[in-house]
C-alpha cells in the first residue's frame, strides 16, 4: 500500500484505547457470576471428597454467592 506509514496520526495506540474503555459492567456481572458457581462447585466437590462438606445444591448456591460478592467487592473501581 504506497503511502501507507504504518501511523495514525490522532489515533492512540492498543494500550491507551483498553485503559480508556471502561467495559460494559452487565458482561462483568455475568461472567463473574458464571466462574463464580463453576469455581464453587469445583471446591465443593472437592471438600465433599476429603469428607469437610456434604455435597449439595445448597452448599454450592451458598459458596458460590459468597465467591460472587467476594470477587464482586475485591474488583470494583475504587
Amino acid at each position: 500500500m504506497a503511502g501507507d506509514s504504518g501511523t495514525d496520526g490522532d489515533r492512540g495506540g492498543f494500550r491507551e484505547g483498553l485503559e480508556s474503555s471502561a467495559g460494559d459492567p452487565r458482561l462483568l456481572i455475568v461472567l463473574n457470576a458464571i466462574l463464580s458457581a463453576l469455581f464453587a462447585w469445583w471446591l465443593v466437590w472437592g471438600a465433599a471428597l476429603v469428607g469437610a462438606l456434604e455435597y449439595s445444591l445448597a452448599t454450592v448456591a451458598v459458596v458460590a454467592v459468597g465467591l460472587f460478592l467476594l470477587t464482586h467487592v475485591m474488583t470494583r473501581p475504587s
